[in-house]
């Protein structure tokens, strides 16, 4: 590759992650939802819509100590999570359709996509968080937040103001 060539594709990329940086930002008025865990509120984005799923929490550097996001889906399956551009470590809860916890994972930020690297070498590195039941919702918060709260398996999570999935 030549010079000329190697510029636009690092230029290529810069662009590319500064539109998924800026698709990341919530936007003001996202939608959210209130959840309470162990009598504590969260005030969660909500990721109803296959676009904001697929997005989440991608390049952010920071989630608030009452934040984070909540997935909803609209069918009830095995799912599996991972860290594909993720910035910061977070707790992650899996959570049935009766909001039963089923999988408490801590998930740990993995070195971004390198120049060199293919995206399927890429996807194919990063660690895979499983729910191991069939579930409808995942909610992400800030890393320590489910051990500080003492969240397990088994617990129950209101959530049935919670709107429900776009598909």
């Amino acid at each position: 590759m030549d010079r000329g060539a190697r510029r636009r594709n690092r230029a290529a990329c810069a662009l590319g992650i500064a539109l998924a940086c800026l698709a990341s930002i919530p936007a003001a008025g996202a939608a959210t939802e209130r959840v309470v865990l162990k009598r504590v509120v969260f005030e969660l984005e909500s990721a109803a819509d296959p676009s904001s799923r697929t997005v989440g929490l991608m390049f952010r550097d920071s989630i608030d100590d009452r934040g984070g996001m909540i997935f909803v889906f609209p069918d009830d399956v095995p799912r599996t999570f991972w860290m594909r551009n993720c910035l910061v470590d977070m707790d992650l809860l899996f959570l049935d359709a009766r909001g039963r916890v089923v999988a408490v994972h801590e998930m740990q930020a993995e070195p971004l996509r390198l120049s060199q690297e293919g995206e399927a070498t890429y996807l194919g590195r990063l660690r895979r968080y499983p729910s191991g039941a069939p579930t409808r919702f995942a909610i992400e918060l800030k890393a320590g937040m489910a051990k500080a709260l003492r969240l397990r398996v088994g617990d129950r999570v209101d959530l049935q103001r919670v709107a429900p999935a776009v598909h």
